[in-house]
Order: structure tokens, then sequence, then C-alpha cells
């Protein structure tokens, strides 16, 4: 008897696509590597811009006097929980628009399990992209700067970024790895998913719940990150005014620098992210739907 099937691959289909573009992405030329690798830093930066806006502080509602009549919030996982639905833009985007983005690129892996590529290509890849991503990221960074958005809702905006900031560079060494494990391997399925898709609703509603829950559950993601604090630090030390003003409402912000950005985030995300989408997610269906029989 034939086996049912809807209109989406199967998961044995899904590692071989898996597979498939592992080889186009690793074989790609560098220039266009770079290019769509620099998007990809851009769109998430959008995800990223789209949800710093969305985390800006308690809503003060006025009353006809012109008086404040009361300020209102959501409960922390309620705004959490939306945080993470606007943050899906940004992977949606790299998905649908067409963009190289290095955590994604960790199933690479898969290809390279398979004999399809050699390693030097495999972190030929990972490199350029990592680079391309900073460079789409700091762009970013450099063009919201100029806007001044940061002062937008009575200075709510750049609160909430200083604040989003800080608490990535106040994480431990081991804590952000474990985050950026978490992390990836949300994101790795969330890519892993979209190969099963037939059309671009597919693939956009693959996305949005492994993507959400990830940034509600407060994970860790690199490129994400070369985003948030480097837009943090920009604000704080471009714009001494603004600083002076809103310093005592941001705690600790002596402790966002460049070096912890670096040591105490990026490069440790960076290691959890490589492990939770490379191993947890690339080796593990790589094991279970292309691994050779043994004879």
């Amino acid at each position: 008897m034939s086996e049912i099937r809807i209109d989406a691959l199967l998961p044995q289909e899904m590692a071989t696509r898996a597979e498939f573009l592992g080889v186009r992405k690793a074989e790609m030329p560098f220039f266009k590597m770079f290019m769509l690798a620099v998007l990809a830093g851009a769109f998430i930066s959008l995800g990223a811009i789209f949800a710093t806006t969305v985390s800006a502080g308690s809503m003060t509602i006025t009353a006809a006097d012109g008086d404040a009549a009361f300020t209102t919030g959501f409960p922390y996982g309620f705004n959490r929980l939306l945080v993470g639905l606007v943050f899906c833009l940004g992977l949606i985007l790299v998905v649908v628009g067409g963009a190289e983005l290095f955590t994604g690129n960790t199933l690479i892996v898969m290809a390279w399990a398979s004999g399809k590529i050699k390693g030097r290509a495999l972190l030929r890849n990972w490199l350029i992209v990592y680079l391309g991503n900073f460079v789409g990221a700091i762009g970013t960074v450099i063009l919201m700067f100029l806007s001044r958005q940061y002062t937008f809702g009575a200075n709510s905006v750049g609160i909430a970024a200083l604040k989003i900031g800080v608490s990535k560079v106040e994480l431990t060494f081991l804590q952000a790895v474990a985050l950026g494990i978490l992390c990836n391997a949300l994101v790795c399925l969330a890519v892993w998913m979209t190969f099963s898709a037939r059309s671009t609703v597919d693939k956009i509603a693959a996305i949005i719940f492994p993507i959400t829950a990830f940034v509600a559950a407060g994970f860790e993601h690199s490129i994400a990150n070369m985003y948030f604090i480097p837009y943090a630090l920009t604000i704080k030390q471009f714009d001494p005014a603004f600083i002076s003003e809103v310093s005592s409402k941001v705690p600790h912000l002596d402790k966002l620098t460049w070096s912890a950005f670096f040591v105490n985030n990026l490069i440790p995300v960076t290691i959890g992210n490589i492990i939770g989408g490379a191993l947890l997610v690339a080796a593990v269906y790589w094991v279970v739907f292309l691994r050779p029989a043994s004879e």
C-alpha cells in the first residue's frame, strides 16, 4: 500500500535537500557569498530593531486635561512573547529574501559528514559568512545611530537598547555558551523545517514558533548580538548627552564595553551556536537519515 502524503517534503527528503543546499552554499563564489552574508546581517538587525522597539518601556496614557492618567505595561512573559514574534522578521527575510546566515549555515555539516564537501570548504563558508554578517550588522548600527531612533518614545527605545546590551555582557562564559547552544538548536530547527516547505507561507509558518521560543526564553544568537551590543555601545560612546540623561535608568552601564562584548558574549555565544546547530541538529539528522548503512 502506497504512503499517503501531504503536499510537503518528508524528513528523509528534507535531509537530502539540506545536504544538496549545503554543497551549493559551500561552493558559492566569494563575492556572492559575502554580499548575501552582509544582507543577512542587516536582515537579522532589522528583526533586532523591531524587537528593541517593542520591548521599550511602559506606555503612559494621557488624560484629556494633559495629565498622565496611568501607566500600563505587559507582564514579563507576554512582553517576551511579543518581542519574539516581531524578531521573526529577521529570519523570514533571510529565508524568503535569500541571504547567508552563519547560524543557519551550521547545517552545512550534513554535506560535510556525507563527504560531499571538504572541511576546508565548510570552514571557508563559515568564516566568510560570519564576517559578512558582522559587516551587515555594524552597517545597520551606524545607520540606526544616525537616525536617532533611540530617542523615540521619550528615550524609551534607547533605554531598552542599553539595557539589552548590558544584560548580554553580564553573562558568564559558560552561561553564554549554554544559551548559545539552546538558541541555535531552535534556529536550525526552524531552518530545517523550511526545507519541507512548498510555498512562502509554509516557510514563514515554520519559522515563527522556534524563533519566538528562543527569543522569549532569552537564548543568545551571535549574529543578533552583533547588532544589539554594538548599538548600545555606539549610543554610550557617541552620545554622552543622552547617556547623562538616561544613565540613572540603566543599572551597571559601566560594564558595557567593547572587550566585554567580545569576551563575555560574542566568543562564547558563537561557540554555543556552532555546538547547537552543528551537533544537536545537523549531526543528529545526518545520523538518522543520511549515515550509510553498515555492511
